[in-house]
């Protein structure tokens, strides 16, 4: 007998009010997942995220990006609510922008063990500079569909 979604996730953190937020100390185990009903299939899913924060290691200096994860799930995908308390663990953990963006795709890749997945992290401007740190994923012997790897589609930049 298949389980409704709200039996799926009785023991995940959506519809719980959080009583303590965790903003210095990124952790896989913040993640959690729900089975993927469509698995048979190759769709994709686009998330974006505008208000991420870090900070500089060096400086300290607040970090702005926004932050677009692009995977094609496997047996299960990531829960938005979890994706969102994971994301608020960067805002005063000091890492640099390429640091950040791979240890979010190896955190999501180690969670929800994707097909395909893409992490670009837009950053601000900062001392006239922008970093776009773009990593990317793929189970062995997967065949990527052409129109996934697109960076330029009509509804990102990546």
């Amino acid at each position: 007998m298949k389980k409704t979604r709200a039996e799926e996730l009785k023991n995940n953190v959506l519809g719980k009010k959080i009583k303590k937020f965790v903003f210095d100390k990124p952790d896989a185990k913040l993640l959690e997942t729900f089975r993927n009903r469509y698995a048979e299939r190759d769709y994709i899913i686009d998330i974006e995220i505008p208000e991420f924060t870090c900070i500089c290691p060096l400086t300290g200096q607040p970090d702005f990006a926004t932050i677009y994860i692009r995977y094609i799930p496997d047996k299960r995908c990531i829960e938005s609510k979890s994706l969102k308390l994971y994301i608020f663990s960067y805002r005063n953990f000091g890492e640099f922008h390429e640091d950040v963006i791979n240890r979010i795709l190896d955190d999501c890749v180690e969670t929800c063990k994707p097909r395909w997945m893409r992490v670009v992290g837009k950053f601000r401007v900062r001392g006239g500079i922008s970093i776009t740190p773009i990593t990317e994923y793929k189970k062995q012997g997967f065949k990527l569909p052409e129109y996934a790897g697109n960076r330029q589609n009509p509804y990102k930049q990546f």
